[in-house]
């Protein structure tokens, strides 16, 4: 959940970033068409605005994992991972509860097999009792 949001974050960045970029050089553009800057000189402009953009980016991804991090320690949230393994073991001592559910009643069973002779006629009965209330 939280690795979305933070790539959600990270290319709405990336997005700000190249309009940004665009507007920039569209800007540069019209200078330099008017004669107010040289071709190189627009160019040097855009090359560090990229490069100071990238070292920015850097230092916000950073700075963002920190806070997310430090968000989810606090919340005392399940990363991923750990999630993923609780959700794995829960599944396994399901099934082995299952198992030793059904072991229990046949073990039961072996042992006293009136009761479940017993218990088999009072379904019986129950059922044929409800059937009865049903048809009156």
């Amino acid at each position: 959940m939280m690795e979305k949001l933070f790539k959600k974050v990270l290319y709405t960045g990336v997005g700000i970033f190249a309009a940004t970029t665009e507007r920039l050089q569209n800007a540069i553009d019209e200078l330099v068409e008017r004669g107010k800057l040289s071709q190189e000189e627009g160019q040097k402009v855009v090359e560090d605005v990229v490069k100071n953009t990238e070292h920015k980016k850097e230092e916000y991804e950073s700075r963002f994992r920190r806070l997310i991090d430090s968000a989810i320690s606090k919340l005392n949230l399940p990363q991923s991972d750990t999630h993923d393994k609780l959700e794995k073991r829960v599944k396994s001592l399901e099934v082995k509860l299952g198992l030793l559910t059904k072991e229990l009643e046949a073990n039961k069973a072996k042992a006293n097999p009136s009761a479940a002779v017993t218990k088999k006629s009072s379904r019986s009965k129950k059922t044929e009792t409800s059937e009865t209330e049903v048809t009156e």
